[in-house]
């Protein structure tokens, strides 16, 4: 019996081996191969060996090779997985705080969005993270987010009534959906593509990068450029991991996170401004909205968010007015 228990003991330990024990660390994503989020991935990776003489390698598994966003997570916390370039929506659902920067049509273009991700706001959301056991690296871009659907062209909301959204795991984009009238539908982003094509969803929401990496586009008659929304993409770090590096090797990391997201943040720009030529070439109908509807339906969630996080909500409306002003 004591030989059965040490035998489970020691089969226990090896399979919760943090990975910093492991002799590459592993990095975790969603996105398609090509998508910025993924080439900025790979780039880190590079950077990291590049930056650290060889004593720290990154494994990137893309297409959530290794679990999808919220696995991801868990997994983190754990300190079974060292890396993720992860969800602002999932991240949300350890990490609360990180739905804010999400308030609708809070800002208008991604240089505006860059501008507030890299002051206070980035440090406040770093300190929250830290509390959940994960370190924020750095805040790369998941681009300013539209609507597609198989239904008809979104002109204004009444438009989106009944119409079933598949949105991230994500509670203010749900909000969102839920003011203008829509059926929202959380689901995690590896299985969205069957999903349209199968008609379990009618439409999503993401932006023109992500629709076209993972071929949304093709099983999508419609995209309204609603640009009801921007995300992030949180770039994250095992706490339990990270501290086990050395003080040199840690800010070789975060030193690497930043060189890489100044790719992911140009990738995400060039992105913007071609891939709407693209996919109309390939028969998609694209059309624009008069924003001034769609905020009016969409108060009651500032009043929401308002009240859950009243000083970070202040915070994140004050610099995005702030990084506005030219």
């Amino acid at each position: 019996m004591k030989k059965m228990l040490l035998a489970l003991a020691v089969g226990v330990t090896l399979a919760a081996s943090p990975a910093w024990s492991q002799q590459v660390l592993r990095m975790a994503h969603n996105a398609a191969p090509g998508n910025p989020k993924s080439e900025a991935s790979l780039k880190f990776a590079e950077l990291v060996e590049q930056k650290t003489n060889g004593r720290v390698k990154v494994q990137v598994g893309g297409s959530a090779q290794y679990g999808d966003d919220v696995e991801a997570l868990t997994s983190m916390r754990l300190g079974t997985m060292a890396f993720s370039a992860n969800s602002q929506g999932a991240t949300s659902g350890v990490v609360p705080q990180f739905s804010v920067i999400g308030l609708p049509f809070l800002v208008q273009d991604l240089p505006q969005a860059w501008k507030l991700l890299d002051g206070p706001v980035g440090e406040r959301l770093g300190g929250h993270a830290k509390e959940k056991g994960l370190v924020l690296l750095a805040l790369w871009d998941n681009g300013i987010r539209h609507t597609s659907n198989n239904v008809r062209p979104i002109k204004t909301p009444e438009d989106l009534a009944g119409v079933k959204i598949r949105t991230p795991p994500d509670p203010i984009t749900v909000d969102i959906y839920k003011a203008l009238g829509a059926n929202p539908t959380p689901m995690p982003f590896s299985e969205l593509y069957i999903a349209l094509q199968q008609g379990v969803v009618d439409g999503q929401e993401n932006p023109l990068m992500n629709i076209y990496s993972s071929k949304l586009h093709e099983v999508q008659k419609y995209v309204t450029l609603t640009g009801h929304k921007y995300e992030s993409t949180p770039v994250l770090a095992s706490k339990m991991v990270f501290d086990g590096l050395s003080k040199a090797d840690q800010q070789a990391v975060i030193a690497a996170a930043a060189e890489a997201g100044r790719l992911n943040r140009e990738m995400s720009q060039k992105a913007d401004n071609e891939l709407r030529g693209k996919m109309e070439a390939a028969g998609v109908q694209f059309n624009t909205v008069d924003p001034a509807p769609f905020l009016a339906k969409v108060k009651p969630v500032y009043e929401k968010w308002e009240k859950q996080f009243p000083e970070l909500t202040a915070l994140v409306r004050a610099e995005a007015s702030a990084a506005a002003k030219p």
